[in-house]
């Protein structure tokens, strides 16, 4: 402090705020090709996928640790009292959920981390998590994504059903994510493209608004070239 004036800090030290880690949320109805983008996103950039806990039993070849963390009921909902959850819910009379310690471990190392959850979830993460980027991945219509249902033959008709029935209701709410990409028919890369530049997109501007305030201009205010997220 010198001569009653605020010293603005160098620019190395307000821009390298840039480097700020994302927390990606990534949800969409059964069959709009969720998972498919998030290992193609993970394969491309250095982006830590998150690991859900479950209280179903492991399925063939399933690791604890790797493609879930296998819990007990009893020790789940004891986690869940706890409040060590990031969000959680009930699907099919099984639990599924992010536990705190993995979304806040990755921003202490950081690290950008997607997780690939319901809307529910989303909702829960959005909560806790006023930063997170929620990104919802859509089909290009109904009758797409029943054809994707049904061609993948896993499922009983009655189950693709309800699978269609859920995916309206999921899209409606879907309405609540910062942003809405179509997953066209054989442009699984476009859509991967959409979503890294969504990050990129939002990390600059979580960084612009940071910077800003540490410049000692109105946390509030932010330049004409940085757009908040419309939805």
């Amino acid at each position: 402090m010198s001569g009653g004036k605020t010293e603005t800090p160098a620019a190395d030290a307000v821009w390298a705020l840039e480097a700020r880690p994302v927390l990606l949320v990534v949800s969409g109805p059964s069959g709009a090709g969720k998972t498919e983008a998030v290992r193609e996103l993970c394969a491309r950039r250095t982006i830590r996928r998150s690991v859900s806990a479950t209280t179903r039993r492991p399925r063939a070849g399933e690791q604890d640790g790797v493609d879930y963390h296998f819990l007990e009921s009893d020790e789940f909902m004891r986690r869940v009292d706890a409040g060590e959850f990031a969000e959680w819910a009930n699907y099919r009379s099984h639990c599924y959920g992010t536990l705190r310690s993995t979304v806040d471990r990755a921003g202490e190392q950081g690290g950008d981390i997607v997780l690939e959850i319901d809307v529910q979830g989303g909702a829960q993460v959005r909560a806790r998590y006023p930063e997170a980027l929620l990104v919802f991945i859509l089909p290009p219509d109904m009758p797409t994504l029943r054809r994707r249902l049904e061609f993948r033959d896993t499922e009983t008709a009655d189950v693709r059903e309800r699978r269609l029935q859920a995916a309206a209701s999921e899209i409606q709410r879907g309405s609540m994510y910062d942003y809405a990409i179509v997953n066209h028919e054989g442009k699984l890369s476009d859509t991967v493209d959409m979503i890294e530049a969504v990050i990129e997109a939002d990390r600059r501007r979580l960084s612009t608004r940071r910077a800003i305030s540490l410049s000692g201009h109105h946390a509030g205010y932010i330049p004409s070239d940085t757009q908040e997220h419309t939805g």
